[in-house]
């Protein structure tokens, strides 16, 4: 595998058993992402995007197949082995912003760098939390925000982990088309900022026309942006 790729799915499928029998979710799917580069992974509702944007995270494992992350194989590795991985190299963005409500914008922010046992967790958070525009709201829990504000809480909290990767999962599908724009204008200002690899689902055009390559899924198979 090249040095420069972040990401590489190799033949990877996936099949689950149900009450009807097989149901193949993913057929033979290869794709490779490099270091610095932002994709867009687009397809209707039900075909796949999903369960591949959780197999390259490391998140699901595949039925077959390599995925490589961060020039380690992931599919090699028991779950502790991932999360291990996922935690060196990977940021989420998720479209129901997974904040915990006890916490404050602040601590929510600073409650993955304090489990990697990062000292200066404070700090960090609160300069991600300013560079998405909320140092004015540090105190304040997650039912105090906006739905546009929650979810700039939740950038702040992938990029202040400073992640090789960042694997979104519909950043603005719960948000209002301004509030969207905006939020858009963000993700893509600190990945270029930081040079962070960024992989995103997105129903979106406006969303994914900004990333610089996109790859379609139709019933689990890649119909275009084939490697």
């Amino acid at each position: 595998m090249s040095a420069l790729a972040m990401v590489q799915a190799q033949a990877v499928t996936k099949q689950v058993n149900t009450l009807e029998g097989e149901l193949t979710i993913l057929h033979p799917i290869d794709l490779r992402i490099d270091d610095g580069e932002s994709l867009a992974i687009t397809g209707a509702s039900g075909s796949g995007k999903s369960t591949l944007l959780g197999i390259l995270a490391g998140l699901d494992i595949p039925s077959s197949g390599k995925v490589h992350l961060g020039g380690e194989c992931l599919t090699d590795m028991d779950e502790e082995g991932r999360a291990q991985v996922r935690a060196r190299h990977v940021g989420f963005i998720f479209q129901s912003f997974q904040l915990l409500p006890g916490l404050t914008a602040l601590e929510n922010v600073m409650l993955p760098l304090e489990l990697r046992g990062d000292k200066n967790a404070r700090a960090l958070a609160s300069e991600f939390l300013e560079r998405v525009g909320l140092s004015a709201r540090l105190s304040h829990y997650p039912q105090q925000l906006s739905g546009g504000e929650q979810q700039r809480v939740a950038i702040a909290r992938a990029f202040a982990s400073q992640p090789r990767i960042l694997f979104a999962d519909e950043p603005t599908g719960n948000l209002d088309s301004a509030t969207g724009a905006r939020i858009i204008d963000l993700l893509f200002d600190l990945n270029r900022a930081q040079g962070t690899t960024l992989i995103l689902i997105t129903h979106e055009e406006r969303l994914a026309a900004r990333c610089q390559r996109r790859v379609e899924l139709a019933a689990g198979a890649l119909v275009s942006g084939r490697e």
